[in-house]
This record gives structure tokens, C-alpha cells and sequence, in this order.
């Protein structure tokens, strides 16, 4: 038997959360919900929920800092929620870590497609592999050079270094590896990482490809390789010294 999903709804408007508890709950989701962004960190570690579905303005605490509080130590998918639809405010969510953005109003109908889109990513991920690459069917590892991708617990390594990643940056580096060599172009990458999304852009790729490329500088590698004027395809994934 499938176990049932479960989503928190973190929004201070009752009657959002409302639509968005019946839309999902119709879907079949389980559903708990919160109303500041204080309360949303408490629930979020209590029932450690499958994915969440936050409102950036929120009383207590607003839902970047509680993105930020969650990525700390969780890559849980985070769906944004919000009033306004200028693009700067699309990719400061998503710098953040935030798999997705709606903007309000939006169609239930149309969120319920993003939640189950964002939770394929971390479905499809076990799936998607490449004939160059080398898979260890006991391990359910993805590996390419010195990067190795788990795919059953969605964890990154270089070199045996961990380094987190979120679902949707994940499915993108799982994209990658699964055909070094071949260059992708950002609507191939869109097409890999946003199975529903008619309004994602060039830039919202280019900002979780930076970010990739972010927390791997942090162990001082760079597993992207920016091919000027196509889009991105794996880099050489070994050490300098190889």
C-alpha cells in the first residue's frame, strides 16, 4: 500500500488555507497546516511533512527566513507562495532553496499539479539513468568520476564529502551525470526538473544551477561545466591532481 503524502500549508490567510487543504486533500494528500511562520518550523519538525507549501508573508517570522531555517538541515521540497510575481522575487525564493513559486491568485487545480510535479523529481530520480554512466544496483548509485549520487536517500558526494541538495537541484545534477558529455540545453533541463511548469525561465535554471555550483565551491569543486551559448553539461568530476 502507498503511504499517503503529507503536506504543510503554511499560510496566515484561513481562507487559502482552506482552498489548498480541500484542493489536496481531494488529491489525496494528508494536509496540516500553520499560520505563522514561527508555528510552521515547530510543525515542520515535529511531523517532518513530505513537502511544504510556504507563504513568503507571514507574521513571527517571514517564509524566506523559515526556508532558510529548514535548508539548514532538510532538502524537503518547498512550494512558495505569493502576492507578488516580479521575477526578482520568483529567484530570491528559489536562491533560497525553494523547489517551486506560485504566485497568488492561482488555480488550486494548478498547485496540486506543481506538488505532485515537485514530488516526482524525487521519484524519478531512482529511474533516470544514462548509458555512460556507472550504476551499482546493490547501492542504487549513480557515479561518475569522483561524484557519486545516491539515488534511494537523494544524497551528493564528492570524494565521499556530502554535500546537500535540494530535490530539484538534485534531479538536475542527476540529469547531468546521467549522460556526461552531452550538453544540455536549459528547456531540456526544464523539461527534466519541472514536469508541470509553463512559466519557468532561463534564469530560474540559471539560479539552481548556481546554487549547485555554490555548495559544491564549498568543498572547492565545480562539477558544471557552462557551455556558452547551448546550456550546461557534467565537468570533468575529478580531483585537480587526476
Amino acid at each position: 500500500m502507498t503511504k499517503q503524502r503529507l503536506i504543510l500549508i503554511a499560510d496566515d490567510d484561513p481562507h487559502i488555507r482552506e482552498v489548498v487543504r480541500f484542493a489536496l486533500e481531494n488529491a489525496g494528500f494528508a494536509t496540516v497546516q500553520t499560520a505563522d511562520g514561527r508555528e510552521t518550523i515547530e510543525q515542520f519538525l515535529s511531523v517532518r511533512p513530505d513537502l511544504v507549501i510556504l507563504d513568503i508573508v507571514m507574521p513571527e517570522m517571514d517564509g524566506t527566513e523559515v526556508c532558510r531555517q529548514i535548508r539548514a538541515h532538510s532538502a524537503t521540497p518547498i512550494i512558495f507562495l505569493s502576492s507578488r510575481d516580479e521575477e526578482v522575487d520568483r529567484i530570491i525564493g528559489l536562491e533560497l532553496g525553494g523547489d517551486d513559486y506560485v504566485t497568488k491568485p492561482f488555480s488550486p487545480r494548478e498547485l496540486v499539479a506543481r506538488v505532485k510535479a515537485v514530488l516526482r523529481r524525487g521519484e524519478s530520480a531512482e529511474a533516470g539513468t544514462g548509458p555512460n554512466s556507472e550504476i551499482t544496483d546493490a547501492q542504487k548509485m549513480l557515479k561518475y568520476g569522483d561524484l557519486a549520487l545516491d539515488l534511494v536517500r537523494f544524497e551528493a558526494r564528492w570524494d565521499d564529502k556530502p554535500v546537500a541538495l535540494t530535490i530539484t537541484e538534485f534531479g538536475i545534477l542527476r540529469t547531468l551525470l546521467s549522460y556526461p558529455g552531452k550538453v544540455f540545453t536549459r528547456d531540456e533541463l526544464m523539461d527534466s526538473a519541472y514536469n508541470y511548469d509553463n512559466i519557468v525561465t532561463d534564469r530560474t535554471i540559471d539560479s539552481h544551477v548556481r546554487r549547485v555550483r555554490k555548495k559544491f565551491a564549498a568543498i572547492g569543486v565545480d562539477p558544471i561545466e557552462t557551455v556558452h551559448g547551448l546550456g550546461y553539461r557534467l565537468g570533468s568530476c575529478r580531483k585537480a591532481s587526476d
